[in-house]
């Protein structure tokens, strides 16, 4: 890795992905270049200077001479801030993507899970989570069930609600179409687990949400992170402004302030590796002991981080994960 020098032409660097290299190297025709993108990540536009003294020819000389890195073909580590095109020049706020813990059917585990969205990967570990009494009872509060993500009492989604996150706009106005986010890129490491759909009922329903089936990921790269491309009604909804037709308990549990765009809801179901053995809870992860029912059990536990990328804006948030399995 190394920086290009742009003190004096501007040189063009590019390169294919790693999703993009493997199709090429299929070598059956297939492979065309159909989508590409631009990105800022290295440039701080506080250096914009409106007073240089030399005049407006200067003002962004600093900027524009600012040192790039060399294009590499990571996707986990490039174009984390990407450029889009808007026509409309009047707007004053741009969307954002916020992880929705406001209901108790997409709320986090504080008690075991440090504020993430905790998965028990297989049933033992799930029926320690249950009890009858919510999660200020006896069980171990608010998670997914990894083997069956529809099913337990106390189970939860994963929604990400998008639009304008201020109270300086009502939330009564609809969000500019070209800001609305109607497809998520959503990433996570597959050897951990893979992302499950459908819409929720009540939280605690034993019969889970209707609808609720397995996405297949687009691509895989070389780091083990899977790929899913949401798009369509079953997963993203469309989130209305406030008004007379829009149901009051949606209105209180939305996270954003001002316009509304879209929300996406999933779950996690937990990989076969995590379900059946101990390998890469060994390997990659730590333990925690606690008290379920007055019996001091031990749990292991995994870390990760699952990104959604809104597919309009780029605009993109990391959902912390904790995969929990009890193994005594």
């Amino acid at each position: 890795m190394g920086f290009l020098d742009n003190s004096g032409d501007i040189i063009l660097d590019a390169v294919l992905t790693d999703a993009g290299r493997k199709r090429l190297a299929e070598g059956n025709g297939s492979f065309k270049i159909a989508k590409y993108a631009f990105g800022d990540d290295e440039i701080n536009y506080g250096n914009y200077d409106a007073t240089n003294s030399s005049g407006s020819a200067y003002y962004d000389l600093q900027i524009l001479q600012t040192p790039i890195l060399e294009a590499f073909t990571n996707n986990t580590a490039t174009m984390k801030s990407k450029l889009m095109t808007l026509t409309n020049n009047n707007i004053l706020y741009l969307p954002v993507i916020v992880l929705n813990n406001k209901s108790n059917e997409n709320a986090l585990n504080d008690s075991v899970g440090s504020g993430s969205v905790t998965v028990a990967v297989d049933q033992t570990t799930a029926l320690s989570f249950q009890d009858s009494g919510g999660p200020n009872g006896t069980g171990l509060g608010w998670y997914i069930d990894g083997t069956n993500p529809g099913l337990g009492a106390n189970s939860v989604n994963v929604r990400c609600d998008q639009g304008l996150n201020t109270t300086e706009i009502s939330n009564t106005y609809k969000l500019d179409a070209e800001l609305t986010e109607h497809q998520y890129i959503v990433e996570m490491d597959n050897r951990f687990g893979s992302i499950v759909t459908g819409m929720s009922t009540a939280a605690g329903s034993p019969s889970g949400p209707p609808g609720l089936s397995p996405q297949g990921f687009s691509f895989i790269d070389d780091d083990n992170i899977a790929s899913y491309y949401l798009s369509t009604t079953d997963y993203v909804g469309i989130t209305p402004p406030q008004g007379t037709n829009v149901v009051p308990e949606d209105v209180i549990n939305l996270a954003i302030e001002g316009p509304r765009g879209t929300n996406l809801l999933f779950r996690i179901k937990a990989s076969t590796s995590l379900r059946t053995s101990e390998y890469l809870f060994n390997q990659l992860g730590s333990t925690f002991t606690t008290s379920v029912t007055g019996t001091e059990l031990t749990f292991k536990f995994i870390d990760s981080v699952i990104r959604v990328t809104g597919a309009t804006t780029g605009y993109k948030i990391d959902i912390p994960v904790r995969f929990v399995k009890q193994t005594s």
